[in-house]
């Protein structure tokens, strides 16, 4: 395969890491070795390692023999990090292939490499939980964070949701254990809010007007009194993660991530924590299927580590 070596000596030229080479040389190789004779396994010797060594019809390759080589990778359980790399090496060769004038087009063009899935966010304990919620208030925006941590991990809020509460509608059935957010695509919702939360938005609540200004709708201030940001939740989080010795780096969206899996590990029930957060799919192949608010009230207070009193 001359071309190939001529390709690689074109990466080497290009000072890319020896490692990098090898894992091309390898990638083309195993497509190759597939469109040839089905199989990814590149042989060294005997009958594959000729025909790979003398082939030289890299312009008589078709658009569908990559897409068969890449489903077939996935059929063996190839993780999508590394079809993206394998894919981008078949690319890179043709471009090569296109300048030398050995092919007229690149097969590999407009092929897309399956997607990377999004790692969730790791979770949080439930003591690592509790330790950061149950530190000393000191101050008034320490009631106020205590509220707003309180609610992130009890409704499993998103934190811009969190910031975008309205007094009115928002907490006008907060005392039956629900509060109503505007989540994506403008749907409202209501999400339940356990007895520690809902005690902790009272206590702030109980000093909130010394602190926001008279017009102000939103439930959380800032120093001016004014509409408190998803960056400033974020810093005082960090405050608080620190304050409680925690470990780890936290953020508002791993405090709605562990809600959701407190109560789906204690309850099992997937369509109630889709409810629950919001979720129009929890997969691009699941049916969005509704709850009505009764049984998603039963399965919250069963399950949320923080929904009932005394815990």
């Amino acid at each position: 395969m001359q071309a190939l070596k001529q390709f690689l000596h074109s990466l080497s030229v290009q000072n890319r890491s020896a490692h990098t080479i090898s894992n091309y040389r390898r990638d083309v190789e195993m497509f190759l070795a597939f469109y040839l004779t089905g199989e990814t396994e590149v042989k060294r010797t005997g009958e594959q390692a000729e025909r790979l060594s003398q082939f030289n019809g890299w312009s008589t390759i078709p658009s569908d023999a990559i897409r068969s080589f890449l489903g077939d990778r996935v059929q063996q359980g190839i993780s999508a990090r590394t079809l993206a790399r394998q894919l981008s090496a078949i690319r890179s060769f043709y471009d090569f292939l296109l300048l030398e004038d050995k092919v007229t087009k690149n097969p590999a063009k407009g092929i897309r490499a399956p997607k990377q899935p999004q790692p969730l966010p790791k979770s949080l304990d439930v003591d690592w939980t509790r330790k950061l919620l149950e530190q000393p208030l000191n101050s008034w925006q320490d009631v106020r964070d205590q509220a707003i941590f309180e609610l992130l991990y009890s409704a499993g809020l998103r934190v811009s949701e969190c910031t975008d509460l309205d007094l009115t509608p928002g907490l006008d059935q907060l005392d039956s254990g629900w509060v109503r957010v505007m989540g994506k695509g403008q749907k409202a919702r209501l999400a339940p809010v356990g007895s520690k939360a809902q005690e902790a938005i009272h206590h702030w609540l109980d000093i909130r007007k010394d602190y926001a200004q008279a017009d102000e709708r939103s439930v959380f201030v800032n120093r001016q009194g004014e509409r408190l940001s998803v960056r400033s939740v974020q810093k005082r989080l960090d405050q608080r993660t620190l304050q409680a010795g925690l470990p780890t780096k936290m953020s508002p969206h791993r405090l709605r991530h562990a809600c959701a899996t407190h109560v789906l590990e204690s309850s099992g029930d997937l369509r109630a924590v889709q409810e629950m957060l919001g979720h129009a799919n929890l997969s691009t192949t699941q049916i969005y299927t509704k709850l009505d608010l009764q049984h998603l009230a039963q399965v919250y207070d069963q399950a949320h580590p923080r929904a009932k009193k005394g815990k």
